[in-house]
Formats: C-alpha cells, structure tokens, sequence
C-alpha cells in the first residue's frame, strides 16, 4: 500500500474507533455465527508483528502463530468462560532454511501454516513461491516445487495452508488473475502436487487463511482491503474426493470491526460449539493492531 492510503487508512481508524462505543462502526455479520470476544496482542516481549498465521491445539488452549518476516512463536491462550483475557507467548525463534539458517530476505515472507496429525509444521512462503516442512525446527525439508508456482504475482501467492486428516496439504494463491476467474486450489498427497478443484471468486475478498475443522469441512478465510479499510469473510466447504462443494458464508464483518486478519484456526470448545480463531496482521504499522478474534459458529 501507499503511504497515502496507509494515512487515509490511520484517520479512517481511528475515528472509527473513538465512534465504536455509538454503534457507529458496527453491523450484523451474519446469522451463523456470534462473536465472542477479541484481544489485542501488543508486541511485549516477542517484538513481533505481521502475524500471518495461526494454528491452535484441540482444546484452543496453545497456539503456533508465523510472521511473514520469517518468524515463529508458541504460547497459551487464557479464557475467563469463553473470553480471551490474556496472552502468555513463549521466546520466538527464526523459520530456517534445509542448511539450518534463519530465512532472510526474499526467503523469509512466510504467510501460511498448518501442522499435521503427526505435529509436523508445515509453512507456505510468498516472494520465493514454496511450501516447506520442518521435521523439526532446526531445518526446513522443502516440499516439490510445479513449474506453475513461478508464474503467480509477487506478492499474492500462498497465504493459506490447511491439512487435512490424511496428512494432504491444500493451498490456494491470494489472486487468482481475474475478478471472475477462481482460485486454483492445490494438493500435496505426500509426493506430488495436482490440482483437484477450484474456489469460487465473489466480490473482493482474497483468500488469507484456511484450515479443517474437527467437523473435517475446509473452512477458508478471506479478506477484502476497501482502500480505506479491512472486511473479512470466512467461507466453509466439504471436500469429497476431487470435489468442493456445500459452500456456505459464516461471517461477512463490515468494514473497520477487525483489523487485517490473516490467521484462521477452527476447533471445537468444552460446549461442543466450532470455534473460529483469528489472527491479524498490523502490517508493522502503529496505527493497525495484532489482536485475537474469536466467533462461535451456531449453525
């Protein structure tokens, strides 16, 4: 973005914020879906930011989040009922390269994540298009790479990693190269790549974050920058074989209720209630927030 935008960006924000307590910003974001609370993660000890994705354990209690500077961190997140009221993250380290080096530059814009049945880390990286595994954290196992992943926009590849129950990892590009043309999703089954299906393309939102619910649907979110700013969405499917279909929109927020949110994570709470998990990315800029969305899915 411009620094003109970024400024209209700032003023748009921050008197949102100062009208948020009138209702003035706020609107219905859909009847599927009851929001339950936010956190703001101020960079504190971690000196983080542009946290782009998250993974959560069964129980929502420990998180993986990345930061597309080629950062990784782990911690707790603590809950009074089903409130977020803190955040406890452990030291993070640098994602490193098959040579056990911290990822610099071009190498280091990691956006999407997803961690296996098996506790493999898996991260999706933009600049240099890949997705690499780590086996452990002291180096990376990159992942083939199709003739295909060279040809997407600089700076709109894989943000969204998720994995299924079977280990096969499904990744889509943040553009797909028209506003009518839709996303190509692809597959990892373990040894190649294929590309099964494709995701409709609606209005302006781009795909950021995606995960597999204990329900085994793929859910996908996706945000839409309105040049003053952030909307999201997250969309849920059912993927059969080499088939997506049973598309349904849980949440559509208007502009201004959350800032950039890049990480998704879904599981299930002590009710038996899917959670929505979400994570945004400040983009290192003062006037935008990292902060911890959560919605319960009712229907």
């Amino acid at each position: 973005m411009t620094r003109r935008l970024f400024r209209r960006l700032r003023a748009l924000t921050l008197v949102c914020a100062s009208l948020a307590g009138l209702g003035a910003c706020a609107a219905e974001v859909g009847p599927k879906v009851q929001f339950i609370s936010h956190l703001d993660w101020p960079p504190g000890p971690h000196r983080m930011g542009g946290f782009s994705g998250l993974e959560l354990s069964d129980d929502g209690a420990r998180f993986t989040a990345i930061s597309d500077r080629g950062f990784i961190v782990t911690g707790r997140l603590h809950r009074e009922g089903p409130k977020l009221t803190a955040i406890e993250e452990d030291t993070p380290g640098p994602l490193r390269n098959p040579q056990g080096a911290p990822v610099l530059g071009l190498e280091a814009d990691s956006e999407g994540l997803a961690i296996g049945p098996d506790g493999r880390i898996h991260v999706s990286f933009e600049g240099r298009h890949r997705v690499s595994a780590y086996p452990s954290p002291d180096r990376s196992q990159p992942l083939p790479t199709p003739d295909a992943f060279a040809a997407l926009q600089g700076n709109s590849g894989f943000e969204a990693l998720a994995i299924d129950d079977k280990g096969h990892l499904y990744t889509l590009p943040e553009r797909s190269g028209r506003l009518t043309r839709p996303f190509p999703v692809w597959r990892f089954d373990g040894s190649r790549w294929s590309q099964p299906f494709s995701i409709p393309r609606s209005g302006g939102f781009l795909p950021v974050g995606a995960d597999f619910g204990p329900d085994g649907r793929f859910y996908l979110l996706e945000r839409e920058f309105t040049g003053f700013a952030f909307r999201s969405r997250v969309r849920r499917f059912v993927i059969t074989g080499d088939r997506i279909a049973g598309e349904e929109t849980l949440l559509e927020t208007p502009r201004h209720r959350h800032g950039n949110l890049e990480g998704l994570a879904v599981w299930r709470d002590a009710t038996g209630a899917i959670r929505l998990t979400m994570l945004s990315d400040d983009n290192f800029k003062s006037f935008l927030r990292s902060e911890f969305v959560e919605y319960r899915v009712t229907h």
